[in-house]
């Protein structure tokens, strides 16, 4: 057979002149998924907070999209829970409605987390078959898809260490994992959306050097870190239930420094398992977060005033402490469904922001405006 006749498998070349437009329709594509995955983590966190998480005990990737249908079929999986230390420890005596509500939350975070996929594999089968992926781009995206599918195993492990004899949660540890790996994908894709189509030709103000300074570039990477950092803290202080305990702030038991931080034995578990020591965590980091915050946008806006690194830094700074201060009211409130969700969802544009600037820090500079 001639070469002619061959069949290629090689995606279609993109005409030349589509090219930005075809980079703009990905940057859209990765920043409406980086959405989603706030929505996946807002209804796993209802999920959470509502007690809902262990409502339904298999794993079915498939066939588990469509809930139940019948009676008969509402009944089976009713049974099936009951059958939970959480059903009989906690649940003793729960309807069949007040089941259906909890199941209908578990079952929507999970019809989420398949539409999440199927948003995000389609498209990118079908960019890649148009050529408008290069081989950077497609690696990156393929490794994002990979954490992905890893997600959705690490949370039906996460599920079924709460269906152990004696359990009636979620094990603080594998909650925490779940929803870390979940921004971290988040922030994965926010990177690498940020980082397609920029401008070249920004304006730098007069006077100013050209180039993000190395401390600066390297400084916002930290704080995304921090940030990341504090939401694995946050997702231990939700697995154990620690925001239910210390609801007075500053002090917590009456000093700033808590009685049996290390109570526990061995001393290692009592990161993950001792409530005080949880707590106390969370808070330190946010404080810490607060301030390197605080002094990056200072140093930013000293070195390189009126750019949109300093306007991003302000922002990122604004932001942190609009986080902090709902972390406050949540914890004196002592973490009521509204407030809960609002810092978690919170949490999430902060991770955002701080990723978005930490990307454009580290991109090539901007051509300088011409002198007036």
């Amino acid at each position: 057979m001639s070469s002619s006749s061959t069949l290629s498998l090689a995606p279609h070349a993109a005409p030349a002149a589509a090219a930005p437009r075809s980079r703009r329709a990905v940057r859209t594509w990765l920043f409406v998924m980086a959405a989603l995955v706030v929505a996946m983590v807002a209804v796993g966190g209802a999920t959470r907070l509502t007690g809902s998480g262990l409502s339904i005990t298999e794993w079915k990737p498939v066939t588990g999209a469509i809930p139940p249908l019948s009676g008969t079929a509402w009944a089976e999986e009713f049974a099936k829970y009951q059958a939970t230390p959480q059903y009989r420890l906690l649940n003793q005596g729960m309807t069949l409605s007040e089941f259906q509500f909890i199941y209908a939350w578990e079952w929507g975070h999970r019809l989420l987390g398949r539409v999440l996929g199927l948003a995000f594999f389609l498209p990118l089968l079908f960019f890649w078959w148009r050529g408008q992926l290069d081989r950077r781009l497609s690696l990156s995206l393929l490794g994002l898809g990979a954490l992905g599918g890893l997600q959705g195993a690490v949370g039906w492990i996460m599920v079924a260490s709460g269906l152990q004899p004696g359990m009636t949660a979620v094990a603080p540890i594998k909650l925490a994992l779940h929803l870390t790996l979940a921004s971290g994908i988040y922030a994965g894709l926010v990177w690498v959306a940020s980082g397609l189509d920029r401008r070249r030709d920004e304006a730098v103000p007069a006077g100013i050097p050209a180039g993000i300074p190395a401390r600066i570039s390297g400084t916002a990477l930290a704080l995304m870190v921090l940030v990341l950092v504090q939401i694995a803290l946050g997702g231990l202080v939700a697995g154990s239930k620690a925001g239910l305990t210390y609801n007075t702030w500053p002090l917590m038991d009456g000093g700033l420094v808590p009685a049996g931080l290390f109570s526990g034995t061995p001393w290692i578990e009592n990161f993950v398992d001792n409530v005080t020591l949880v707590q106390f965590n969370h808070r330190l980091t946010a404080y810490a977060l607060l301030a390197l915050a605080i002094v990056h946008a200072v140093d930013v806006r000293r070195r390189v005033p009126g750019t949109g690194a300093a306007r991003r830094a302000t922002a990122l700074a604004g932001l942190v402490a609009g986080q902090a201060m709902l972390g406050i009211v949540t914890l004196l409130l002592v973490v009521p469904l509204w407030a809960g969700l609002a810092h978690q969802v919170a949490a999430m544009l902060v991770l955002g922001m701080a990723t978005v600037h930490a990307r454009l820090c580290r991109s090539p500079a901007p051509m300088r405006a011409p002198a007036a």
